[in-house]
């Protein structure tokens, strides 16, 4: 479990990571660099999860060998599938997407960062983020470097 204490609020503890994969953690259906080496610091306090339609057909075969779990669906109501997905888990919620489909995930998490990376990000989902940042590198880091979500979402 991972707990946040930032000053104003209850404190977040979170023992589910769930990523959307195209756009987020990937780019034109590859994971991108630099995320394996977080995603293995983050997993001992998270279990972790990969939610996606897989757009590019490659999500299970790209995250082999990192430490998650990745759940396909059928593209037809993503959002709906992923916010049930989101409820079903027990213990505290953190979620990191950039698309539409994403926002219902946002609403239902305990905590939503929204990534604007290359792929772009839905403007719709900005308004249903706790946090939004210009990269999944970024999103990752301040789930391992806390103090500046404290900084960020202090009262």
């Amino acid at each position: 479990m991972l707990t946040i204490d930032i000053p104003g609020r209850e404190p977040l503890k979170l023992s589910h990571l769930v990523l959307d994969y195209n756009g987020t953690i990937a780019e034109d259906g590859a994971v991108i660099e630099g995320i394996a080496h977080r995603l293995e610091a983050l997993s001992r306090d998270l279990q972790i999860c990969v939610i996606t339609a897989d757009t590019h057909g490659t999500a299970a075969r790209r995250c082999e060998g990192l430490p998650l779990d990745v759940l396909t669906f059928p593209t037809v109501e993503a959002g709906r599938i992923k916010a049930e997905q989101v409820r079903s888990l027990s213990g505290g919620v953190v979620c990191i997407g950039n698309g539409f489909n994403d926002i219902r995930m946002s609403d239902e998490a305990d905590l939503s960062i929204c990534v604007i990376g290359r792929e772009g990000c839905c403007g719709a989902l900005l308004s249903h983020a706790d946090v939004v940042v210009t990269s999944i590198h970024d999103a990752l880091d301040l789930l391992l470097k806390t103090s500046r979500l404290r900084a960020t979402l202090r009262t």
